[in-house]
């Protein structure tokens, strides 16, 4: 499974670089802030939701540690999706949220 480290995602959004970004942190979480952009998928229903996914797309997975977002990557590549692990997740996320 590839990973990103937070600094290297928040150098590519300062690019300009477009991220297809989702967060599998549950709602209640997700509410004190996520990475701008992001689509939340609580990691309990990736496997339901994954039809609003496009497999021709790269997809960066983002949680609170990087757990999380580590096995629903895992899943998703199970699954033929092109998968990234934001490692580290939130806690080490300095950039803007909303």
């Amino acid at each position: 499974m590839r990973q990103m480290t937070a600094k290297e995602v928040a150098k590519l959004l300062n690019e300009g670089k477009k991220l297809n970004i989702i967060d599998v942190r549950e709602v209640d979480e997700v509410r004190t802030g996520k990475i701008p952009g992001a689509m939340n998928i609580p990691l309990g229903l990736v496997e339901f939701r994954m039809h609003e996914l496009d497999k021709s797309k790269e997809y960066l997975m983002v949680c609170r540690s990087g757990g999380r977002s580590g096995r629903a990557a895992q899943f998703l590549e199970s699954y033929g999706f092109n998968v990234i692990n934001m490692a580290g997740g939130m806690l080490d996320w300095e950039g803007n949220v909303e």
